[in-house]
């Protein structure tokens, strides 16, 4: 083993702990790769910035800009509309329809946006009709992952692997040469979650305030000055021998005790972060001990709204998600303004698990903040005057709404998905490659004022550009230092004497776990050179080996952390890391046994 390739391990593994834990956004990962490999000379300066011009990281964009025609359009929506008449249907009728026809607009359409509208069309469908979202969400989530590997516009991840083949000089795939294979898998996945929904959550209705913990507030008070509770410890005051109270933070003098001790005594101007029920909030608003600490930009409430209360005329409560590069993400409830949400009144935050940075789940960086992390829900009030400019806010969706507040124009609508349907042909005859149909229908869609540049700038997922470009030159350096002919070199080791069908499982299956925690794009460009490598090496057709690595980077169903659409929905609170672990590893047992014996059986 060389250095240079001892130093670009450790850059991978150090990598794959911060993408695993969520030590940084993605984004700011794949600039430390970047910089890091240009830093100790793995890369020049050229190839350290060729991810910005790499055809997979141009056709992303391409395609991310005409699936945002596509939503804001109305496209979406209309595919997806027919959905709410089946609202009569069994659920295990339902749950296969669904997942075909949300896997089916995953094939051609940004797998996150049908998701998302997904999600939107269920939680309307749940409020409405009692169907239990927890049945569906999932398996839609599911569906749309496997949908979104059927195709070569599918999804990010078949394109960098077409992109990485085509630079070793393998021929490129054509749009549907791996479809088949797509919907072999997909009807495994239907049936399997279609007989295993009795292990989904029952999806017992919860009211707003119990959805939203709306009974336990995370507050900050001040003690106040000659305040009665001066120089007492902790431990002989109300907030610390009361069960519904809990001290999360004391700060004082600047300085953040994490854990205060009950003989700490309390001194004027201390800030105490609490956790309390709404009793004691209003008892905590009446003693003259105490300052709650409000937001000047938010109408004074005397206690959160809830279902069983009288609203005043035309005001209404709405949930909304929390979506990549979202202006609001990083602000604290206290933080918020109206102006941030066009009028709307913040009222709860829930927070999406995280099991990669838990920490992170709860407070800011500035530690006693709690702030809007992507894939959070916020509670608001809005009135109805202003519920249209709310669903303004960029990169933000909301979830719960009660009327059309963005009427479409049927006749983008049906040039939008005229464009979708121009890029499609373009693509699976062959007249052009993927990245020149996506640069044609992205040119269409601003031409013909489908969408404007403004939202293009505000509504692309750049965290999803900056990984692919700071990603890609590592796929450069692992050849530069010759790292994936040393690695598949001790592989070829293990391989030696086996047969086909278990090379492809082994590989097969160690991708698969490993985008069980790293992104799927990451995961890819890891390990696709030493796929190809190995394949080479064993003078074996490279084919089944770059599929193993695009279907097996895709499949991350056992962990909700490794795809986007499972982190969403995880963070809506409805499922816990066992229904995914249950559910998605008898899947993930199934596609590695049924990938591995048919891509090996393709040789």
């Amino acid at each position: 083993m060389t250095s240079d390739i001892l130093i670009l391990l450790a850059i991978i593994i150090v990598a794959m702990i911060f993408f695993a834990l969520e030590v940084f956004p993605v984004d700011k990962v794949a600039f430390f790769i970047l910089v890091s490999l240009l830093v100790t000379d793995l890369v020049s300066p050229e190839e350290a910035i060729s991810g910005f011009s790499s055809p997979a990281t141009i056709a992303v964009l391409a395609l991310m800009i005409i699936a945002i025609g596509l939503e804001n359009n109305g496209v979406i929506d209309l595919l997806a509309d027919g959905l709410k008449k089946l609202k009569n249907l069994p659920v295990f009728l339902m749950i296969p329809v669904f997942m075909i026809i949300a896997g089916g607009i995953s094939a051609f359409i940004n797998t996150t946006a049908v998701v998302i509208v997904f999600v939107k069309i269920i939680s309307e469908l749940s409020a409405k009709h009692d169907i239990p979202m927890s049945k569906l969400l999932m398996p839609v989530s599911f569906a749309a992952i496997i949908g979104g590997s059927c195709t070569l516009m599918g999804t990010s991840t078949n394109l960098i692997v077409n992109a990485i083949a085509v630079n070793r000089g393998l021929e490129r795939f054509t749009f549907f040469e791996f479809t088949w294979y797509g919907v072999i898998f997909m009807i495994i996945t239907i049936a399997i979650v279609t007989l295993m929904h009795n292990f989904l959550p029952s999806g017992k209705k919860t009211t707003i305030d119990e959805d939203y913990n709306l009974d336990e507030f995370i507050t900050k008070i001040i003690i106040n000055k000659n305040a009665l509770i001066i120089g007492k410890p902790i431990g002989e005051t109300f907030l610390f021998n009361n069960e519904d109270v809990e001290i999360l933070r004391l700060k004082r003098d600047g300085i953040i005790n994490d854990k205060p001790g009950k003989y700490i005594p309390l001194k004027e101007g201390d800030q105490l972060l609490l956790r309390c029920n709404l009793e004691n909030l209003i008892k905590l608003k009446d003693l003259k001990d105490f300052t709650v600490i409000k937001n000047k930009d938010t109408k004074k409430l005397t206690f959160p709204i809830t279902q069983d209360e009288p609203l005043e005329e035309n005001i209404q409560v709405v949930e909304i998600l929390m979506l990549p590069n979202s202006p609001l993400i990083g602000k604290s409830l206290k933080s918020l303004k109206r102006q941030d949400l066009s009028g709307a009144i913040p009222l709860a935050i829930r927070k999406r698990r995280s099991l990669r940075n838990p920490h992170t789940r709860i407070f800011g960086n500035k530690r006693d903040q709690i702030e809007l992390r992507v894939g959070d829900r916020l509670l608001v009030e809005v009135s109805e005057s202003v519920l249209e400019e709310l669903s303004k806010v960029e990169n933000v969706t909301i979830l719960q709404v009660h009327k059309e507040i963005r009427p479409v124009k049927k006749s983008k609508r049906t040039i939008s998905f005229a464009i979708l349907l121009l890029v499609i042909g373009l693509s699976a005859f062959s007249i052009f490659p993927i990245l020149k149909s996506a640069l044609i229908g992205c040119f269409l869609m601003i031409f013909l004022k489908c969408i404007d540049l403004g939202k293009i700038y505000s509504q692309v997922n750049w965290q999803i550009i900056f990984l692919l470009a700071g990603m890609i030159p590592l796929g450069v350096a692992m050849s530069n230092t010759g790292a994936d002919v040393w690695i598949a070199n001790h592989l070829l080791v293990i391989f030696q004497d086996q047969t086909e069908t278990v090379i492809i499982g082994i590989l097969f299956l160690i991708t698969m776990i490993l985008s069980g925690f790293v992104s799927n794009n990451a995961t890819a460009i890891i390990i696709a050179p030493i796929a190809i490598t190995i394949a080479l090496s064993m003078k074996l057709d490279p084919k089944p080996f770059i599929l193993a690595v695009l279907f097996a980077s895709n499949f991350s169903f056992f962990t909700p952390i490794g795809y986007q659409t499972n982190t969403i929905i995880y963070g809506m609170g409805i499922y816990r890391f066992r229904h995914f672990f249950i559910i998605g590893g008898v899947i993930s047992l199934a596609l590695w046994i049924t990938g591995s014996l048919l891509l090996a059986g393709s040789f």
